[in-house]
């Protein structure tokens, strides 16, 4: 029988979301669906779509900086204009599609600030015959606010709006009740799916699914008795936007000594601006490689003598699969809550070096660094195929399969430390 999915997905200052849904839109299409990830932030040229994904570009919006403030692609904030047109786009391609899913990334938990699209998207779908399923894709943790009407609020427009809520994450490692306080008012519509994480060269956790059970697995991948000195330590900054802050406190931690015999390599995401790459380029000393991206990172993790880097969804998955060496130091500006929460809770089980973004300093950083330099990291299991997992879901939602009989299954599927 054939099927298609519509999916949007809106990043603004990282590229995970986006990574994630196109993992997820892959094995959509390596099951026979038919899909339109449509992207409504700047394209991504350094992640690569599946061949038999259909990408449907929106005029690009993203975050200034920090603040979130919404700008175009000239940097200029958007008006209604750009709305309208996005609007009348995504309306468009959801009418090409004729899908039987909307899978909306984030919404309503996040993206508030696209409900002039997303509202009309959801409206298209409700008004349609026959009504496709519509479905929230969020990740594990969302930014976390103290706020239980806005809880509430978000809580009714799911159980209004939407048929099913696909976490990617693992609740034996960090519940989605943790960040989302109004999580058992929608428990009837939440599913868990596992972690959405691929690479060439990891063995991904298999566990049970709803509709096509397999032998129950585990991801726990490095060698506790390796030893890694003299080898990289590696400076990550996810997609760069925001990483500057950290970049440049590593490298005056090297320059000051830290872990000096070893060969270092920054990496900075394409998003940090050309000049402040420049600057870390004509800065770095002998022994320092600075570059922009590297497809092969989840690989000099695995090997390196320690990991630096921010908290994001990607980024800690990639370190618990190499079973790396860790110093984590989540963004944390304005009233961003999701990566210390996800560093918070690998500290505390042992499996990484801790550094507030409020206390980061070359002095505090390279303490950080030697402190992780010489133990070995706790073991923390997950379950990573959730991006197969989230292709069969929505398979079976398509088909017709009761979203409650699906929580429970993956519900007791997940795996934990």
């Amino acid at each position: 029988m054939s099927r298609s999915v519509l999916l949007h997905v809106q990043y603004l200052l990282g590229i995970g979301h986006l990574q994630r849904s196109l993992r997820i839109a892959g094995a959509l299409a390596r099951d026979g669906i038919t899909v339109a990830l449509v992207n409504g932030g700047p394209p991504a040229p350094e992640l690569a779509a599946d061949p038999k994904v259909r990408v449907v570009q929106l005029e690009p919006v993203r975050a200034h900086d920090a603040s979130f403030a919404l700008v175009d692609d000239a940097g200029q904030p958007i008006g209604d204009t750009l709305r309208a047109r996005r609007r009348e786009a995504l309306l468009a391609a959801f009418a090409a599609a004729r899908p039987d899913a909307v899978v909306i990334e984030g919404f309503p938990f996040a993206r508030r600030a696209f409900a002039f699209e997303l509202d009309p998207l959801i409206a298209a779908a409700q008004a349609a015959t026959p009504r496709p399923r519509v479905i929230c894709s969020v990740r594990d943790i969302i930014a976390w606010r103290d706020d239980p009407a806005r809880h509430r609020a978000i809580a009714e427009r799911v159980c209004r709006d939407f048929d099913a809520v696909l976490v990617h994450g693992d609740p034996k490692l960090i519940s989605f009740e943790a960040s989302f306080p109004a999580a058992p008012d929608i428990a009837d519509r939440l599913i868990y799916t596992g972690y959405v994480y691929e690479a060439e060269d990891v063995l991904s956790a298999h566990a049970p699914t709803p509709t096509l059970p397999r032998k129950r697995g585990r991801e726990n991948l490095g060698s506790a008795g390796e030893d890694h000195r003299g080898a990289e330590v590696v400076v990550s900054a996810g997609g760069g936007a925001a990483g500057a802050a950290l970049l440049n406190a590593a490298l005056a931690a090297r320059w000051d000594g830290c872990l000096a015999d070893a060969p270092w390599r920054l990496l900075t995401g394409a998003n940090l601006p050309e000049a402040e790459y420049a600057a870390l380029c004509r800065s770095a000393p002998a022994g320092v490689t600075v570059e922009r991206f590297r497809p092969d990172l989840p690989a000099l993790l695995r090997h390196c003598q320690v990991s630096v880097s921010q908290a994001g969804y990607n980024t800690v998955l990639d370190i618990l699969l190499a079973r790396a060496r860790a110093v984590l130091v989540p963004f944390a500006a304005e009233r961003e809550t999701e990566q210390l929460m996800r560093a918070e809770r690998l500290a505390a089980l042992g499996a990484a070096v801790l550094v507030r973004e409020s206390d980061l300093s070359p002095a505090t950083l390279a303490t950080a660094i030697e402190r992780a330099a010489a133990r070995q990291p706790a073991r923390v299991m997950v379950n990573t195929d959730g991006a197969a997992n989230s292709a069969r879901i929505i398979a079976a939602l398509i088909d017709g399969c009761p979203v409650g009989y699906l929580a429970a299954k993956t519900g007791k599927a997940m795996i934990g430390q």
